[in-house]
Formats: C-alpha cells, sequence, structure tokens
C-alpha cells in the first residue's frame, strides 16, 4: 500500500439529515485512517435522533428504518475522538464535514480540533486546468470504480483513491506540497509561541494581539478564532491590517462568545479599554458628540456642538447627529450648509470677521440665501435648516423599558443577555437571571452598534424586552 503523507491522515465522510450544520444530524460515519503504509476503515450508521427527509433518503439509500436501532452519535463519541484526535481530517468540501463533527462532539460538552485538509481545494491546486471538482467529477475522470455512492465509507474511499491517483500521475512529492500548502501551519514571528496555533479554538470571539512589554497591539473579532488569527500570518507579513508588522507579535490571547453580537459588543469595549496602538477608532471617543439646537433671541436657530461627557445622551431629546469628534460634527455642519444653501455664519462653521450687517462669504458666492443681512427671514431658515438636519436626528429610545439582546448557541442552547436601557449597554449575563455588570453610560460605538442591530437582527438572537423586576 502506498504511503499517503508523512503523517497520521483521517480521511472522513458523513451522510445527514440535511445541510444546515446546526439544526441537521449525522446519519452515517465512513473514516479511512492512515498511518504510513497502514490503513484502517471505520464505518457506522448513527441514529440521528430526527427524521431523515424522503429526498436525502433518497439520494443516499440510508432509510429512517435503517438508523431506528443503530446507535446515537454519543454511543459512538469516545471510539471516534479517539480515532480522530490529532490527525489530519481531510474531506470533500471538509468544513461540511468538520463542522457537524465539532457541532456533534460540542453537544457531549467534548471540545474537537483538528487540521484539515479540502480534497476540493486540493482538486483545484493539482489540476487547475479542470473546471468541475465535485466528487462525481473526479471519480469520473480518475476512473474510480466504487461499489456505492453517497455512503459515507464509498465517499470516503473516492476521496482515498483520488489522491493515490493524483500521486501516480504527478508524483507523491507534488501531492505533498500542494497538501502542505494548504493544510500547513502559517509562518509565525520568532517572538510567538507556536502552541498558540494548536490552541486557538474554531469558534466566535475576540483576540488580542500583544507586542514586546505585553503592550496591545490590535483587538480583532471573528466567527472564528482561529480563522482570524491565523489571517494576521497569511501572504505578505510586511503591511497587515491596520498597518501591523507582524514581527511584532509577542502574545495573542483571546475570549469566546456565543456569537457575532457579543464579539462586537466585546470588541468595541476593549478598544477602548486598551487603546492598542493599531486601532485608531476608539481612541477619540471622549470626543463624542452630538448636535443640539438653540433658538436665539434674533429669532434664528442655530445648532451647537454638545458633548457626550457634558450631557446625558441618552436622555436628552432632540440631538442631530452622532461624531466621534467635533471637527467631524462641523464638517456635516459645512456639507449641510453648502448642500442647502444655508448661511454658514449662522451655522457657526464660518467665523465672522466683518462688520455687524455684513454678508457672510457664502453669500456672496451665492451659496447663501441671505440670512445673514436679513434676506431671509428665521422662519425661513429655520424651517430649511430642520429639514436637512431631519435624517440625522438621534432616534428615541423605541421601548417603554429596558430590552435585552438575547444570544443563543444553537448546538448547546446556552444564551447570553446583553442589556441596554436609553441606548445605554447596562451588562450582560447568562441565562436571563442573575445580576448585570457594568456602569451605564452613553458610548457612540454601542449606540450604532445596538441602531444597527435593532434594523437588521442577527442569526441566533432574539430581543427580549424586559420587565422592570427583570433586572433584580
Amino acid at each position: 500500500m502506498e504511503t499517503l503523507f508523512d503523517r497520521p491522515c483521517a480521511i472522513v465522510d458523513l451522510e445527514t439529515t440535511g445541510g444546515h450544520i446546526t439544526q441537521d444530524r449525522i446519519t452515517e460515519v465512513g473514516v479511512i485512517l492512515i498511518d504510513g503504509d497502514r490503513v484502517e476503515r471505520f464505518e457506522s450508521l448513527v441514529n440521528p435522533g430526527q427524521p431523515i427527509p424522503p429526498f436525502i433518503e433518497n439520494m443516499t439509500g440510508i432509510s429512517n428504518a435503517m438508523v431506528a436501532e443503530a446507535v446515537p452519535f454519543a454511543g459512538l463519541a469516545e471510539t471516534l475522538f479517539a480515532k480522530l484526535q490529532g490527525r489530519l481530517l481531510i474531506a470533500h468540501n471538509v468544513r461540511f464535514d468538520y463542522g457537524f463533527l465539532k457541532n456533534e462532539f460540542k453537544r457531549l460538552g467534548i471540545r474537537f480540533q483538528s487540521e484539515v485538509l479540502c480534497s476540493v481545494k486540493l482538486s483545484r491546486r493539482l489540476y487547475p486546468q479542470h473546471f468541475k471538482h465535485n466528487l462525481d467529477s473526479i471519480i469520473a475522470r480518475h476512473q474510480i470504480q466504487l461499489d456505492a455512492r453517497h455512503r459515507a465509507l464509498a465517499d470516503a474511499e473516492a476521496v482515498y483513491r483520488f489522491i493515490l491517483s493524483a500521486q501516480a500521475e504527478l508524483g507523491a512529492d507534488s501531492v505533498l506540497a500542494a497538501a502542505t500548502a494548504l493544510a500547513g501551519k502559517p509562518a509565525l514571528p520568532p517572538g510567538l509561541d507556536p502552541e498558540v496555533v494548536d490552541q486557538l479554538p474554531d469558534v466566535p470571539g475576540v483576540y488580542l494581539l500583544y507586542g514586546d512589554d505585553d503592550a496591545p497591539l490590535y483587538v480583532g473579532k471573528g466567527s472564528n478564532l482561529r480563522a482570524g488569527v491565523l489571517s494576521h500570518f497569511a501572504g505578505d507579513q510586511s503591511a497587515r491590517k491596520g498597518g501591523l508588522l507582524t514581527s511584532q507579535i509577542r502574545r495573542v490571547a483571546w475570549h469566546e462568545t456565543l456569537g457575532e453580537f457579543g464579539a462586537m459588543l466585546l470588541e468595541s469595549q476593549l478598544i477602548k479599554s486598551l487603546q492598542p496602538a493599531h486601532n485608531p477608532r476608539g481612541r477619540l471617543s471622549h470626543d463624542a458628540c452630538s448636535l443640539q439646537l438653540e433658538a436665539c433671541d434674533d429669532g434664528y436657530v442655530r445648532p451647537r456642538i454638545v458633548l457626550a461627557e457634558q450631557l446625558d445622551f441618552n436622555r436628552t431629546a432632540d440631538l442631530y447627529g452622532l461624531f466621534r469628534t467635533p471637527r467631524e460634527a462641523r464638517k456635516v455642519l459645512l456639507e449641510i450648509a453648502t448642500a442647502h444653501g444655508l448661511c454658514q455664519s449662522m451655522l457657526g462653521v464660518e467665523k465672522v470677521t466683518s462688520r455687524k450687517g455684513m454678508p457672510c462669504c457664502a453669500h456672496a458666492l451665492g451659496r447663501c440665501r441671505g440670512a445673514c443681512i436679513g434676506k431671509e427671514t428665521a422662519e425661513q431658515h429655520n424651517q430649511r435648516l430642520m429639514l436637512a438636519l431631519a435624517q440625522l436626528r438621534v432616534k428615541n429610545w423605541p421601548y417603554p423599558a429596558p430590552v435585552a439582546v438575547v444570544e443563543t448557541d444553537e448546538v448547546t442552547g446556552v444564551s447570553v443577555e446583553y442589556v441596554f436601557d436609553r441606548w445605554c449597554y447596562l451588562g450582560s449575563r447568562a441565562g436571563g437571571s442573575g445580576t448585570l455588570n457594568g456602569v451605564p453610560a452613553f458610548d457612540l460605538d454601542t449606540y450604532k452598534l445596538l441602531e444597527a442591530y435593532l434594523r437588521k437582527p442577527l442569526p441566533g438572537t432574539a430581543l427580549r424586552v424586559l420587565e422592570p423586576e427583570a433586572l433584580g
């Protein structure tokens, strides 16, 4: 028997009740274990605990009757985990099989993690002249003879024979080089512990990159922590995200979350608290401001810039726009004045240095209708200003009470509540009970995160309006 690769491998194929990685379940497992010249095959039907749809039954030939007396995944877990642990996991469209395995183990409280190699990508790299790389095309192209199709062990066998055929045709070294490039560990900077690659989990969360003297360099988020961190070490390392040089990284830390919402919220908080060198946004958060209209003695309404630290934004009505700095607010005012022919001196974006009663500079250029010299009445100018600012109006809190964004792990059912009131983040708690952490305060990034969420909720979350006693 020919040697496949220079490391223990497991070629895996699964049959399932469908393609939804969290809602569907495994119906059959097929594994080919390869240790040099030693090859072991393992297969088992699996009781999925839910019906197999007719379409899937017709495609795979696995019926509900066949799996009725089969062992559930929990009965296979210990044996299967022992067989797969520490091996390179190979599958056709490996993320599908790997994702189902991870979720099945996760339901049992077992964290399964493996380096993976996708035979679809391997075929594309080895045979770029061909357009199709699905398993049927590969079977036909390499004239692979099988007794069955769409059964787990048979499809794993097809992948195995494809790799052997490619070795015979292109040479074992060429196939190994391609596989190494696709599945190999990235080149890490000298100061970083290489074991970090093996420890990084395939779950959502926030990661932190530290440099010399444990100085925070970068905070990032991702639906897959492992992929997010390793993306910093892929390709050209001379210039990475935000100008971060990978050679500066000395330590990686991370916090797992149940999903994307929790990751976005935590990322924003850590950027503000740590002030990492390569996350410039957040540095000026203390200058967050808005526009508030002030009625003056001459009848004209004028916008003034109000800072978040000077005003209780979450309880103040009639605010327009949220800006990171007063400079950004003045820039927007200038754009509004120019677009709507409003008086720039009235809006405070042009300093009036001429004698009282003289027109502003914009009037001389035809960009002001003359409010500065009384040609446009206060009522007319005020009305146009209100219309121009209408789209910037900060939304009033749309609920009669605090709300919780409930994020739930679809696999385990574990949930976390992120509680907000009047656009302020109050804290989080597991399972919908207990005390909240955090000090209520208005924050620009939190407002934008929650406002965007209310417009378009994220998968795996739900919004719940809380009763007053629910906060304890």
